[in-house]
Order: C-alpha cells, then sequence, then structure tokens
C-alpha cells in the first residue's frame, strides 16, 4: 500500500466527514458527548474502532502494518462517589515485510485490559482522575503478533476541562509475569499527554503523543498523533467519526518510520 494514495483516501475521507457533519446534527447533548469522549474516564459506554496505517518497519524498512485497535469503554458505578472504568483494546493486525523470513502475517495481537477507579466528582480544583490496574492478557493468535507473555501493572490519568479544552495525561507501566521463557521479558512504560479542543458544533480537534519505553531494550519510540473527529448521528445511532496523521519522531531500529494514517469510528451509547 503506497502512502501516497493512502494519503489521498484519507482527504477524501475527511472531506467526506466535513460534508456529512453539518451543525443541524450537533446539538448541544453532541458537544458534551464529544467532550465526554476527550476524557478516558468518563462515565459514556462506547466502542472505538481505531485504524493505524504504518510503514518503513523492520531492519531493511520495507514492512508495512494496519493495525485496527477495538477498544471497548464500559463504566460501572460502584457506588454515589465511585465509578470503575473497564477500557480494553484488543488489536487486529494486518502486516507484511515485517518479519525476517516471514511475507505477511494476519490476526489478533495481544490485549490490554485497564480498570480505573474514579471518583464520580471531580477535585475542588476541577481535576478528574482514575487509577487501577492493567493487564496484558497473550491473545495473540500468531506468535509474530504478541509477547506471549502475560503482564501486570498499574495506570493512571489525571484531566482538567475548561471551557472547550481538555488536557491531561494517561500512563501506565507493565511487567511480564508469567508466559514463555523463551520469550524476551515485557517491562514496559506507556505515556499518553493529550490536549483537544471541542468547538460549539461537537466538532473535537486533537495532539497527543503514545510514547513508550522499553525498559529491556532502553529505547523509545514516540508517534505524535494530530485528528479530527466530529459527533453525528446516523439513524439512530450516535457516533464519532474521524481520522489524522502521525508523525514518527522517536523510533528503534525495527519500529515504523515516517507519517502514519489513523482513521476513527466510535459508536456511543449515553445513558
Amino acid at each position: 500500500m503506497n502512502l501516497i494514495k493512502n494519503k489521498r483516501i484519507f482527504n477524501f475521507g475527511l472531506i467526506s466527514l466535513l460534508a456529512l457533519s453539518q451543525p443541524s446534527y450537533a446539538t448541544q447533548s453532541n458537544e458534551e458527548l464529544a467532550k465526554k469522549l476527550a476524557n478516558p474516564v468518563a462515565s459514556l459506554i462506547s466502542v472505538p474502532f481505531q485504524v493505524n496505517y504504518d510503514e518503513n518497519i523492520g531492519l531493511n524498512d520495507k514492512g508495512s502494518r494496519i493495525t485496527t485497535n477495538i477498544q471497548p469503554v464500559v463504566p460501572i458505578s460502584l457506588n454515589k462517589d465511585w465509578n470503575l472504568i473497564s477500557r480494553t483494546i484488543l488489536p487486529v493486525v494486518s502486516q507484511k515485510d515485517v518479519i525476517p523470513n516471514s511475507s505477511s502475517e494476519f490476526g489478533i495481537g495481544d490485549t490490554v485490559q485497564s480498570l480505573f477507579f474514579s471518583p464520580v466528582s471531580a477535585t475542588d480544583s476541577g481535576w478528574i482522575w482514575g487509577a487501577g490496574p492493567v493487564f496484558l492478557l497473550p491473545t495473540a493468535s500468531d506468535k509474530n503478533l504478541g509477547t506471549e507473555k502475560w503482564g501486570a501493572g498499574i495506570t493512571g490519568v489525571a484531566l482538567k476541562q475548561t471551557g472547550a479544552w481538555s488536557y491531561g495525561a494517561l500512563a501506565n507501566h507493565i511487567e511480564s509475569v508469567a508466559g514463555d521463557r523463551q520469550r524476551s521479558d515485557v517491562s514496559s512504560t506507556f505515556m499518553q499527554p493529550f490536549l483537544a479542543y471541542t468547538t460549539s458544533n461537537a466538532m473535537t480537534i486533537s495532539l497527543n503523543t503514545e510514547s513508550t519505553y522499553d525498559w529491556e531494550s532502553k529505547a523509545w519510540t514516540v508517534p505524535v498523533n494530530f485528528s479530527i473527529t466530529q459527533v453525528v448521528k446516523f439513524g439512530e445511532q450516535l457516533v464519532s467519526i474521524g481520522g489524522g496523521l502521525r508523525y514518527w519522531a522517536k523510533t528503534t531500529n525495527t519500529s515504523p518510520e515516517g507519517v502514519g494514517i489513523r482513521l476513527q469510528l466510535t459508536l456511543l451509547f449515553p445513558k
């Protein structure tokens, strides 16, 4: 897949998105839903589908990968003061020329399951936060798509929403605790600072990084993501659709390089 062709597809999709997303769809409730989507621990059931295309992967930089992350978010009310937010990331991966002596792989990858205990109300200063355990589950259907390790660690998020702005950071750290002894151990720190602006017609412009530090190889990968999403209604179903570009600011010898593409579709189920 050629990146220039993908950029054309992305541009066409973005133009179509803007054409579909007329203010008549966007009500005040849609604006609030858009703001909730910028909050990782909001009390909103959602099912995001996030498609990422990256290239220049592998030792010879000839590999490419399409990763579709299925990321259901389910809030559970524990009592009048606390919520439990379940956030799951299940990747479906299609890659080519990434692994030496292997032409292509397709299947699911390892699952990351996060649980955030979060107060129902923000702090007096307006900060929203959540913290809890995170787990790595070796669900990969192909050994080349996963770690073959069980892992566990801690995760946390803190953010503030002021007017149209949302800003904060999400982070986790995972250590492998069991699994195939022939495979490398997992010791990974993930950090995602983010900034988002939501307009009155429920469009959100976002900038973030999804930085990972591998303590085993002592190396960073740092993609910088820019995206635009819009809350619209198709029939009776509320959705958020959009996309953007990302630039790999810091990479390893085998990780993606250059510019990638991201498309997003999120099903919304407000109470």
